[in-house]
Order: structure tokens, then C-alpha cells, then sequence
């Protein structure tokens, strides 16, 4: 499955509940940065050229235990990401370069 990348935007408003976002990219980030802003508090960003997420502390305030547990699953599942994709990669150049 291969095709162009693309940024994928859902929501949902359901009554009596409050409404749900969902962006999901698909290859199409083309930045992930992070930052401490002069009042000191820190921010995740990933950015495409359709759409930008940002992360921050809960409330836009002091840095809390649980948003310390919060950057804790970032940091965690960006390295299972990466492990992921660099396996998966390494497969991949493995399989092609067997077939030349």
C-alpha cells in the first residue's frame, strides 16, 4: 500500500458528550520540534502543511506529575515508533536488495 501523503482530520459530536478530534498524518509530517516558552513552560509540536498538533502542560500551567507521565507515553512511543520504522526499513532494504 503506497500513496501520497496525506493529513487526516475527523470529528465527533455526539449529545450529552463532549466532541472528539482526530488527526492522524500519514508521512506527511514535516517537522517535530519542542520548546520551553520564556514563561517556562515546555511544548511538544508536529506540524505538516495541512495542520500542526501541539502538546503542553495541563492547563497551560506549571508542569504537573501527570504531565510528566503524559511525556513519559510521548517519549515511549515515539521510541517504539522509530524502532518500528527502523526495523521495518532495514526489512525492506533487505528484501529489495535481494530481488536485484
Amino acid at each position: 500500500m503506497t500513496g501520497r501523503p496525506y493529513t487526516h482530520l475527523s470529528m465527533s459530536i455526539d449529545p450529552g458528550q463532549r466532541p472528539r478530534i482526530g488527526i492522524s498524518f500519514y508521512a506527511s509530517i514535516t517537522r517535530a520540534r519542542a520548546r520551553v516558552l520564556e514563561s517556562g513552560r515546555p511544548y511538544l509540536v508536529l506540524e505538516s502543511d495541512e495542520a500542526d498538533v501541539t502538546v503542553s502542560t495541563t492547563g497551560a500551567g506549571p508542569v504537573t506529575a501527570e504531565d510528566l507521565d503524559i511525556a513519559r507515553q510521548i517519549f515511549n512511543a515515539a521510541a517504539r515508533y522509530l524502532a518500528d520504522c527502523e526495523r521495518i526499513h532495514a526489512e525492506l532494504s533487505q528484501a529489495s536488495d535481494s530481488a536485484a
